[in-house]
């Protein structure tokens, strides 16, 4: 075992991330316990021991020789030796809103690390005065659009949410993710704090998972299928199913779709074939690739790029988010893709946004985000309205076409 913990010192989890970083103002037993407690053994051992609260974090390794401790690639940093232990530990502060990396370093060798490592924003902590929302229990429905399968879905709605008007809906594919209130996502926090300070609308979320047909997932075959049957299958069944025990909007104004990944293009796809019933979009790490191609008979996401470029803009909003670490596969480039979508939005002037970063195919750079992401999907929205014309920020206008400037290697 790593730690020699004196008698005395018990290995109670810390109540509270807070109760942990007040432990590490000094390299004491107790401190040894509480790390011990806060992760397993195996995460210490291999160094993947992390804990965050906002923009502080803790880092922990056992390891025999001194580590060192580098964050984004950045100049290292020394660690503190837990007298007794071969349990060494750092703090630090890093940017909310985003995601880092780290590993280290021992006799200058690379060890363990992780990367799109979460930083949480303040708007993913319950803020005072904020009432939580209202998850339902789990659902499960039978479809007909896709013979013979069953698929599971939540219903959260915010704490605002009467019935007495009908609410403004939001579907996520994946929805399976977004049901645990706090990690991964902390999304359900997020929604009632924008909700509480009129941020964004008073909406209720679908939060569906993929299908099942005999007990095999059909997850690519209804999110990266290239046709209307998914938006079919949203709108002849889900929400109907939905709308029969909450009230909701019906105007494609009000109905937004999110997904990450295959669920991205998901979002996007049903959007692009129905835009008059959803209007907004949120595709995170989007799957804009040939996963579903199938050639002379069905086009791959991979058409989109240019089928945008080539067809009548039409009426949507979009949210796009992609890394500069994500896939390379025998479907295509995930970056690439989504690059080659941006510069194809903004050629048409749609109203769009593109958020690029470093990271890889991990749905935590759209979890950070979600705040900024729910807010510009949303702004100017009045309910008494049901439609409006979505126009390109005249600030993009301006701006270049998205270009590849440099490689990762000469």
């Amino acid at each position: 075992m790593a730690l020699l913990v004196a008698a005395g010192v018990q290995a109670a989890v810390p109540s509270s991330f807070d109760a942990l970083w007040r432990l590490t103002r000094s390299p004491s037993r107790a401190l040894a316990a509480a790390l011990e407690s806060w992760f397993c053994e195996s995460d210490l051992r291999e160094g993947k021991a992390w804990a965050s609260q906002g923009s502080n974090f803790v880092w922990a390794l056992e390891c025999e020789r001194e580590p060192q401790l580098v964050v984004d690639e950045q100049a290292p940093r020394k660690m503190r030796r837990i007298p007794g232990t071969h349990l060494w530990y750092a703090t630090g502060q890093l940017q909310t809103g985003r995601v880092h990396a780290f590993e280290y370093r021992i006799e200058g060798k690379p060890f363990g690390g992780k990367a799109d490592v979460p930083a949480f924003g303040p708007y993913s902590y319950l803020k005072p005065g904020a009432a939580p929302g209202r998850l339902s229990k789990k659902f499960t429905h039978r479809s007909q659009v896709y013979p013979d399968m069953e698929c599971s879905y939540w219903v959260y709605a915010p704490a605002a949410y009467d019935g007495a008007q009908p609410a403004a809906v939001m579907i996520w594919q994946d929805g399976e993710v977004l049901v645990p209130r706090e990690l991964p996502s902390r999304a359900q926090i997020v929604f009632d704090n924008l909700t509480h300070e009129g941020k964004i609308p008073v909406m209720v979320h679908i939060l569906i998972s993929p299908g099942l047909v005999g007990g095999r997932r059909i997850r690519s075959e209804q999110y990266d299928e290239v046709s209307d049957r998914y938006a079919r299958f949203l709108l002849e069944e889900i929400l109907p199913a939905v709308g029969a025990g909450y009230r909701l909007r019906t105007d494609g104004y009000s109905r937004a779709l999110a997904g990450d990944s295959s669920g991205g293009i998901c979002a996007f796809n049903a959007a692009w074939h129905r835009p008059e019933e959803f209007s907004r979009v949120l595709s995170r790490i989007g799957s804009f690739t040939s996963i579903q191609w199938k050639p002379g008979r069905m086009d791959g996401g991979n058409i989109y790029p240019f089928w945008v470029r080539k067809a009548p803009r039409k009426n949507l909003r979009v949210w796009l988010q992609d890394g500069a670490g994500d896939l390379e596969n025998e479907h295509g480039s995930w970056p690439a893709q989504n690059l080659a979508m941006a510069n194809a939005l903004k050629l048409m002037e749609y109203d769009f946004h593109f958020s690029w970063g470093e990271g890889g195919h991990s749905r935590n750079s759209g979890h950070v985000e979600l705040a900024e992401e729910m807010v510009w999907l949303w702004r100017d929205y009045n309910p008494a309205r049901t439609g409006q014309e979505f126009r390109m920020d005249p600030a993009e206008r301006g701006r270049p076409f998205y270009r590849i400037r440099g490689l990762n290697r000469k």
